[in-house]
C-alpha cells in the first residue's frame, strides 16, 4: 500500500492528471493458474531490483489503459482506429513503469531502513528515426516520454531538445540527470554553448585507452613523478616489443576490441564507408566520397609528421583550399589531432607548423595497409606510428580523467628537435619517443635548448620499448611504453 500510493503520486506529477488507487488486494497464483483473460491484448512491462530485494516487478496494462495514459501525455485524443500498440506508445508505458517503481523503491527504502534500488534508466538513441522525428518536433513529449536520468545518444540530430533541458536543469534538475552524446564534438560543443552555457560539463570520449584495455581502470594522468611511476608500474601490464606493436595494429575503437567485430579488416572499411556517408556528407555537402577516402589514407601516411596540407592534396589531386577544409572535417569529427609547437619571445627560431596524429592507430595501419604487427614494427612508419601511438595515449589518460592536457613539440630553424613537451604545474617535461629498447642518452641532447625559455625545465624522459622503468640520471627517466 505505502509503494503503490507512492507510484500513484509519481504518476500524478507525470501525467498532470489526478491519480486515484484502491486498497490493495494480495493473492498468491500459480503460474499454472494464471491467465490475462480479459487483459488481452495487453502490454507487459517488467523492471527488476538490483539491491535491496530480490525479484522483478511485472506491469501489465490493456489496450485501452495504454491510449488512455498516451493521450494524456499528449493532450489530445486519439481516435480510435489510428491507435497502435506500436514503439512509441511501448516506450511511453516502459516510462510510466521506471517513474512507479523508482517512487516504490524510495518508499521500501524508507520504510525498510534500507537501500532498494531498480535497474537502471533506459537510454535512447536518435538513430531512431521516429525517436529522432519526436525529439525534433516536440522536444517536450520526448522529455516527457524519456523523462531524467537519462541518456540521449546522437543528440546532434536534434538541436531543438538543448532549450528544453535547459528549462529543466533551470528548474532544479540534479546534475547528472541529463547525458548528452554524439560523434560530433564540435557540434555539440557549440549546442550546449547556446543553451546550455555554464550548465554542463564536457568530455571526450577518444577510442579505448591502453590501460581501459589492460583493465586498469583507476590510472590517473600521466606524469614523470617518480611516485606516479612506480603507481603506474604497479597498475599495469608489462609488455614486449611485439605486444606493443600488436596493441598499435589492433587499434583502441570499442567495436572490434570488444570481439563484436573480429574480423578488423571488415570493421575498419565499414568504418571509414560509414563515417563518410553518415557524417561527412552532412557537413560538406556533394562531397567526392572516393576522393575524401583517399584523403583519410594520405593523410594517415603521414600521421605523426609535421602537417603538409600542400603534399596531401596534391597525392589526392584537390586544391589546397580543400585539403585544408577536409583537414579540418577530421579534426572536428575526433579522427585526427594536432600537436602545435612550443614557442615562447625567448625560443624565436622555432618552427610555427603543427604536427598531425590519429586519435586510433588501428585506423593508421589499416590506412597504410599493413597486414601483420610483425610487418608494421619494421614497416616504414614503425617510428611515427609509435610516436602516435605514445601521444594519443598521454592524451587518453587526461581526458578520461576529464583534465586538460598541454602538449607541445619543439623544433627550430636548426633541425634541433623534442618530440613532446608536456607543461605542467609551471615546469616543461621533454620527452622524447623511440622504437629502441637501449635508446643512447645523446638523444636528450636538445632538452638543455629548453633552459631558455621562460618557464622552468623539469624532469625529461624518454619513452621507448624497454620493459621496465629506470633512469639515465636523476633528472631524466627511461620509461616504457607500457606504463602509459
Amino acid at each position: 500500500n505505502i509503494s503503490l500510493g507512492s507510484s500513484a503520486t509519481a504518476v500524478s506529477n507525470l501525467l498532470d492528471h489526478r491519480v486515484d488507487i484502491t486498497t490493495p488486494k494480495v493473492t498468491v497464483v500459480p503460474i499454472s493458474e494464471f491467465t490475462l483473460g480479459e487483459l488481452e491484448p495487453a502490454i507487459g512491462v517488467e523492471i527488476k531490483y538490483v539491491s535491496g530485494l530480490e525479484g522483478s516487478n511485472i506491469m501489465l496494462l490493456k489496450r485501452s489503459d495504454v491510449k488512455a495514459i498516451v493521450e494524456l501525455l499528449m493532450g489530445t485524443e486519439i481516435p480510435e482506429e489510428e491507435f497502435e500498440l506500436n514503439e512509441l506508445t511501448i516506450s511511453a508505458v516502459c516510462e510510466l513503469m521506471n517513474q512507479m517503481m523508482g517512487a516504490a523503491s524510495t518508499a521500501l527504502s524508507d520504510f525498510l531502513g534500507r537501500p532498494v534500488n531498480i535497474s537502471t534508466p533506459q537510454s535512447f538513441s536518435l538513430d531512431d528515426l521516429e525517436e529522432r522525428r519526436l525529439a525534433k518536433t516536440d522536444p517536450a513529449m520526448f522529455l516527457k516520454l524519456h523523462p531524467a536520468p537519462v541518456l540521449i545518444d546522437e543528440v546532434q540530430y536534434a538541436p531543438e531538445l538543448f532549450s528544453y533541458i535547459k528549462i529543466a536543469v533551470d528548474n532544479g534538475a540534479a546534475p547528472g540527470s541529463y547525458w548528452l552524446t554524439g560523434p560530433q564534438a564540435y557540434r555539440l560543443m557549440e549546442l550546449a554553448q547556446e543553451s546550455l552555457a555554464g550548465r554542463t560539463a564536457i568530455l571526450h570520449m577518444s577510442a579505448l585507452s591502453q590501460s581501459e584495455l589492460c583493465g586498469a581502470m583507476e590510472v590517473s594522468p600521466f606524469s614523470l613523478e617518480l611516485d606516479g611511476l612506480q603507481k603506474r608500474k604497479a597498475l599495469l601490464s608489462p609488455a614486449t616489443p611485439n605486444e606493443v606493436y600488436q596493441r598499435i595494429w589492433d587499434g583502441a575503437l570499442p567495436g572490434h576490441r570488444s570481439g563484436k567485430y573480429k574480423d578488423r579488416d571488415v570493421f575498419y572499411s565499414s568504418y571509414i564507408q560509414t563515417y563518410i556517408d553518415r557524417d561527412v556528407t552532412t557537413d560538406i555537402p556533394g562531397v567526392d566520397k572516393v576522393m575524401f577516402a583517399d584523403f583519410i589514407r594520405a593523410a594517415a601516411c603521414r600521421s605523426g609528421q609535421m602537417l603538409n596540407l600542400h603534399d596531401i592534396a596534391g597525392d589526392v589531386g584537390v586544391s589546397d583550399d580543400t585539403a585544408k577544409r577536409w583537414m579540418k572535417e577530421l579534426e572536428k569529427s575526433g579522427i585526427v589531432f594536432f600537436l602545435h609547437p612550443y614557442s615562447n619571445n625567448l625560443l624565436k627560431r622555432t618552427i610555427k607548423t603543427p604536427k598531425m596524429y590519429f586519435f586510433d592507430t588501428g585506423l593508421v595501419s589499416y590506412l597504410t595497409r599493413y597486414s601483420s604487427p610483425e610487418i608494421l614494427m619494421n614497416g616504414a612508419i614503425n617510428g611515427a606510428i609509435l610516436e602516435n601511438y605514445v601521444v594519443s595515449e598521454i592524451i587518453k589518460t587526461y581526458s578520461n580523467s576529464a583534465q586538460d592536457c598541454l602538449l607541445h613539440y619543439y623544433r627550430d630553424k636548426n633541425s634541433n628537435e623534442i618530440d613532446l613537451i608536456m607543461e605542467s604545474d609551471g615546469q616543461l617535461h621533454p620527452i622524447e619517443i623511440k622504437k629502441s629498447i637501449n635508446p643512447p642518452t645523446q638523444i636528450t641532447g636538445a632538452f638543455k635548448l629548453l633552459d631558455k625559455a621562460s618557464v622552468p625545465r623539469g624532469t625529461g624522459a624518454i619513452i621507448c620499448l624497454r620493459e621496465a622503468l629506470s633512469a639515465i640520471d636523476s633528472s631524466t627517466y627511461i620509461v616504457p611504453v607500457w606504463m602509459i
